[in-house]
């Protein structure tokens, strides 16, 4: 499906391109997923519970935090609050791609959204900021990254051993460099200035004077507040 450079399309051709762009750092996830897959196994998990949480929830940060609440009976509520908690920034994600996916029928913007991770988000949006419109970017990178997170589950349970401990090796600080390149190597636009500031600033106040991990929630629902209100008023002041 062929479209004009600024509409929104999603085909098979940016699907594979956003698989190909993503398939190196694929290959370090398939570490953190070994990783998941033997905490599970020490945890008590069985094969098919690990399995299920990694391909249905697909959110390393949560998945490994359950692992330290799993006991019999198991506590929902701080499950809840504590995956809550971690993940608030995808509101901020979603946000930021409002603008890109409004287009879609709502079908495939919840499949769409369903396999954003930071690192694809960071590759696509950098790519949406180039002139990109081609929303398979996205969809192709969260692709490979879920596959080998499911990839690296799996073989951290067949052999029950191997990385239980990968920042001995760095391996924690991978996506955190890959993002940093590629905010830095895009040069983000001014208008994101304000939404990223407010959510700093209400996350470091967060840190300093509520309870461990709401610094997290604050500043996602904070910045994704104010770029919300910032992308409507752009639209109506285009529309003007």
């Amino acid at each position: 499906m062929m479209g004009q450079q600024n509409e929104t399309t999603l085909d098979i051709a940016g699907t594979w391109q956003g698989i190909r762009l993503m398939l190196p750092l694929a290959c370090f996830t398939i570490a953190f997923g070994l990783a998941f897959g033997v905490a599970a196994s020490h945890h008590g998990l069985a094969a098919w519970q690990a399995m299920s949480m990694s391909a249905l929830v697909f959110a390393a940060p949560s998945q490994f935090a359950a692992l330290e609440l799993w006991q019999a009976p198991l506590p929902l509520l701080a499950l809840a609050g504590t995956t809550l908690a971690i993940h608030t920034r995808h509101m901020l994600m979603g946000a930021s791609l409002y603008p890109w996916l409004a287009p879609l029928p709502r079908r495939q913007r919840f499949a769409v959204i369903f396999l954003v991770t930071d690192s694809n988000w960071a590759l696509a949006l950098s790519k949406y900021h180039q002139g990109e419109r081609n929303v398979g970017i996205l969809l192709g990178g969260g692709i490979a990254l879920w596959a080998a997170w499911v990839l690296g589950t799996g073989a951290g349970l067949v052999f029950g051993g191997g990385i239980t401990h990968p920042e001995r090796f760095g391996l924690d600080m991978i996506m955190l460099c890959f993002l940093l390149v590629i905010v830095i190597g895009n040069r983000p636009r001014a208008f994101m200035v304000l939404p990223w500031l407010a959510a700093g600033t209400s996350a470091l106040l967060a840190y300093w004077w509520l309870p461990p991990f709401l610094h997290v929630m604050v500043g996602a629902l904070t910045g994704g507040g104010v770029a919300v209100l910032l992308a409507r008023y752009q639209s109506v002041k285009v529309s003007e």
